[in-house]
């Protein structure tokens, strides 16, 4: 199989990050972890080839809001899609992710298929040409 785009996850349960990893390398994208924003600011500074952000939004010490932002604001990553889970956001979180240009919002736990497809629309897999 050959790779995909590369893809920033970051979320600070462990569990979730390998879980969403693992889904996410088994459809031939290449995954990056980090578990705040910092470290998530430090992989795409290292990786520059990061096609997309998937992000928790409610986590301890800087929330993906604040990586959001801190993306929008920084004109490397100024158009780099993001899309945000949560477990515990209300319409506030959700209205006010919205100026900020997030490709889609998923409920936590993950409905996996969804993701998938939102994936596959957005990086389509390539087809082989038959001559």
């Amino acid at each position: 199989m050959t790779m995909r785009e590369h893809i920033l996850l970051v979320d600070d349960e462990a569990d979730a990050l390998e879980e969403l990893g693992e889904l996410l390398e088994g459809e031939g994208f290449h995954c990056h972890c980090a578990n705040n924003v910092a470290s998530a600011m430090q992989c795409l500074a290292t990786w520059p080839d990061i096609a997309l952000v998937i992000t928790d939004l409610r986590m301890p010490e800087e929330s993906g809001l604040r990586l959001i932002q801190n993306l929008r604001t920084n004109t490397c990553y100024a158009d780099l899609p993001v899309i945000v889970m949560s477990g515990h956001a209300d319409m506030n979180d959700v209205i006010g992710l919205l100026p900020l240009h997030v490709v889609d919002f998923l409920p936590k736990p993950i409905y996996q298929e969804r993701l998938i497809e939102v994936l596959n629309q957005r990086f389509p897999i390539s087809q082989a040409v038959n001559c």
